[in-house]
């Protein structure tokens, strides 16, 4: 992405762990040598700011000027899932690309099954089909275990076969390598629920791919309609041009933000499904024992691809205005991001090709060119997070173990989470208040642009809600020029429907004709 940028890398994780200690010395010894931009594809279950190193490393980066991006993680299509979700870091969910690499299960009957595959060995003879079986009807275990873990499979059941695996307990690849060792010659990996219908691509060892949670369903009913089940596969290499891209990845993911419902996460989505990427040396692609192939580069998926994407963008961004806080790259990042597919339509899930929300791809996929130059952005200092930690209940001995400084909550200015000077907007009601409440918002923007310009407002209210602006018009005379404007936001829910919950998302818009700075809003009943 930024070709032309130095890289330093520092060591936080063993082959088997990550330590606290370790995460905590790379980020401060990165800073200490004077870096932009911290890319880190590490993370856990979200825990409070004050358990959570890598949030505690970042406040750190952040006061040091450093932008600090970090994935958003793989727990995807569940709900509240996203972790990384500290304001100050930049969360970064997965898309899709516009390729792919197909192969074909064709079964018995004629029926095809378009999958996904990196298979690149021997394939089976053209037109040479298979005998096929369900590893939940192949399995040694007393239970049935669908997913081939080591161990599991019934040789005698397994020899000479396409085998059926379900996703879970354990990684994809590891399955080929089970199915391989009971003598099977072959695999299909099946999406289980709730993977749906996301696809990534494997470098099997064996002739294999991988299908949807749908298709699964469609060559079990083959399986159960003929005695002799049997199949072949064709591998069809790489396919451009795929419509509809980008795509929310399945696994990227999602909200909302369990630890700080004000703060929409994840920021914004960027490539992460099937992603050319530089391999280490002397690691087969696979990272299985068996597999003696070596690579320079190899295809890779995960939330782990798309940060260093926006990691990237973010080093441009320093490049282009050295001058610019992480708050201010972040922001250029979140308000220019788009939320429609190359065609023009709403990003869809890959999940199950519904359309995806704000919990889905944040403020959108991001957008390079158009992030160099945002015309207005939203900056944020430290002591706004220090105030933001204090408005959301933090007491002042947690506060210190993440900005290891004495604090004070007495007195702070800002009394609201949800006024944090954030890009986006994200404000909750409860449904046990009366019939109509309303929630005021404050943000500030500054201008970036050169000369003068005026910037108007467009709404597109979330449903159930009206919102408004305190001026429709913002006039800049010069750049650095800041000026302020306060939301309101009138839920028409709250209380019409005693038991109602769930969240509606809209947007605020300033433009001047050629920027369009755009916030999303979200408003949640519970």
């Amino acid at each position: 992405i930024a070709p032309k940028s130095r890289i330093a890398v520092y060591k936080v994780c063993s082959e088997d762990s990550c330590s606290v200690s370790d995460i905590l010395a790379g980020i401060d010894a990165a800073v200490e040598d004077g870096v932009d931009v911290i890319s880190i594809s590490i993370g856990g279950d979200p825990v409070p700011y004050h358990e959570d190193a890598i949030a505690i490393g970042a406040f750190g980066a952040i006061e040091n000027g450093v932008l600090f991006s970090a994935s958003g993680g793989n727990n995807g299509p569940t709900d509240s899932t996203i972790s990384n979700v500290a304001p100050w870091i930049t969360t970064v969910g997965a898309s899709t690309i516009d390729r792919r690499f197909p192969a074909d299960l064709v079964l018995g009957d004629g029926s095809v099954i378009t999958g996904s595959s990196l298979y690149k060995g021997d394939g089976l003879s053209k037109g040479k089909y298979l005998p096929l079986i369900y590893a939940g009807n192949a399995s040694n275990s007393k239970i049935d275990n669908a997913t081939c873990l080591p161990g599991t499979l019934n040789k005698d059941l397994v020899s000479g076969k396409i085998v059926l695996c379900d996703r879970g307990d354990g990684p994809r690849i590891e399955k080929a390598e089970v199915v391989r060792e009971a003598g099977g010659v072959g695999l299909v990996l099946a999406n289980v629920e709730p993977l749906g219908e996301g696809l990534v691509a494997d470098a099997f060892l064996i002739p294999g791919l991988a299908i949807t949670q749908s298709k699964r369903t469609t060559v079990l009913q083959y399986m159960k309609s003929t005695k002799n089940p049997k199949a072949t596969f064709i591998f069809k290499g790489t396919q451009l041009g795929v419509k509809p891209a980008p795509v929310v990845a399945s696994f990227s993911s999602r909200g909302p933000n369990s630890i700080s419902p004000s703060v929409l996460k994840p920021d914004i989505i960027a490539p992460g499904v099937n992603i050319l990427a530089a391999w280490p040396d002397g690691v087969p692609p696979t990272e299985v024992a068996a597999d003696k192939r070596r690579t320079e580069f190899n295809i890779i998926s995960g939330t782990s691809m798309s940060c260093p994407h926006v990691s990237g963008v973010a080093a441009l961004l320093k490049g282009a205005h050295p001058d610019w806080s992480p708050a201010m790259i972040k922001s250029a990042l979140m308000t220019t991001a788009y939320a429609d597919d190359h065609d023009g339509k709403t990003l869809l899930d890959e999940k199950d090709n519904s359309v995806s929300s704000v919990f889905g791809f944040g403020a959108g996929h991001v957008d390079p060119n158009k992030a160099v130059d945002p015309g207005l952005v939203y900056d944020l200092t430290v002591d706004d997070y220090l105030n933001f930690l204090c408005a959301s209940n933090f007491n002042t001995g947690q506060i210190e173990v993440i900005s290891r400084r004495k604090v004070s909550c007495s007195g702070v200015q800002q009394v609201n989470m949800w006024d944090l000077n954030y890009p986006s907007i994200s404000v909750s009601f409860d449904t046990s208040a009366p019939s109509k409440s309303e929630v005021v918002v404050n943000r500030t923007v500054t201008y970036v642009g050169d000369g003068d310009s005026n910037y108007t407002v467009n709404i597109t209210n979330p449903k159930g809600v009206t919102v408004a602006v305190d001026q429709e018009k913002l006039v800049f005379k010069k750049k650095g020029q800041k000026q302020s404007y306060m939301v309101r936001i009138l839920s028409e829910k709250v209380g019409l429907h005693h038991n109602y919950s769930g969240s509606e998302s809209g947007c605020l818009v300033w433009t001047d004709g050629k920027h369009q700075v755009t916030s999303p809003i979200v408003v949640t009943w519970s």
